[in-house]
């Protein structure tokens, strides 16, 4: 009898919607961000790759959500997050510094200390190196952090928790700013209900890239509007800029895989810092 109970209890993540394997969405990510990097800091900022890469950030929003719904223990979840992105902000660095040549990059980088060791020439390389331009782990931080105040609605939570995660992803230079932890927040909200999940996704990402200039090419196929009827030219121009193209990842995002993949914690946070040690050694080779 307790068995045919179970079996028709519902699930305890019954309220989300949409794609739940979010071991083999993490990898779609991943592949995703090493496309764009590579396309930033070895291809001049090539437009295909790095378009490529705007389906990384709302895969790894959509899995935090999931993750952040499924953990039994948010502040051990938050650790992992802060322990993996301080590991990786070194690394990050020197990979996603545009300047090539890695060992101008850190003679620059520890210049102020080369005269002598003195607490402002330590805090300056630490900001440089810490908090000129945090990875992509801040963002997931902040974003968590005000889920979890809106979760927990104590003292108001639900109203300061977020409102002070946007403020921060602001003041700290965070990887997406201010919208990356407003489309965490929408994305919560609508959790529940595909049809809402796609319209925060269109008119968020429609709105993002209402900032950036339309395509010129597509993987080398030009991109000509003129001619164009005014109903049809419109829509175009407003989905075909560097950042709408987040919306690639909506299909992953709603569509169910059939499997996932089951990773170890370690090895799902060290998949991070492992590419950006390979972006490092492909600039070693290339640059020197």
């Amino acid at each position: 009898m307790t068995e045919r109970l179970k079996r028709f209890a519902p699930s305890p993540h019954a309220e989300l919607a949409g794609n739940l394997s979010t071991g083999l969405l993490k990898l779609i990510a991943l592949a995703s961000m090493f496309i764009d990097h590579t396309g930033k800091v070895l291809f001049n900022n090539a437009s295909d790759m790095r378009l490529l890469g705007r389906i990384a950030f709302p895969l790894y929003a959509w899995c935090m959500i999931v993750g952040f719904c499924r953990t039994r223990s948010v502040p051990k979840y938050l650790g992992r997050i802060l322990q993996a992105g301080l590991v990786s902000q070194p690394l990050y660095y020197l990979a996603l510094n545009t300047q090539g040549h890695l060992g101008l990059l850190i003679q620059e980088t520890v210049a102020p200390l080369s005269a002598g060791f003195s607490f402002p020439g330590l805090w300056e390389v630490l900001y440089t190196v810490f908090l000129k331009k945090p990875n992509i782990f801040l963002t997931l931080f902040l974003g968590l952090c005000a889920l979890w105040g809106i979760r927990q609605k104590k003292y108001l939570s639900q109203i300061w928790a977020p409102a002070i995660a946007i403020a921060l992803a602001t003041v700290l230079n965070a990887d997406y700013g201010w919208k990356g932890v407003t489309l965490f927040i929408l994305l919560y909200a609508v959790r529940n209900t595909r049809p809402g999940i796609a319209a925060v996704m269109v008119s968020f990402f429609l709105f993002w890239g209402s900032g950036y200039e339309l395509t010129r090419s597509l993987f080398g196929i030009p991109v000509n509007l003129t001619g164009t009827p005014a109903w049809l030219s419109g829509p175009l121009k407003a989905f075909l800029r560097l950042e709408t193209y987040g919306l690639l990842a909506l299909p992953l995002m709603l569509i169910r895989f059939p499997h996932d993949l089951r990773m170890p914690k370690w090895l799902s946070y060290s998949l991070y810092p492992a590419h950006l040690v390979i972006i490092i050694l492909q600039k070693l080779v290339i640059f020197g």
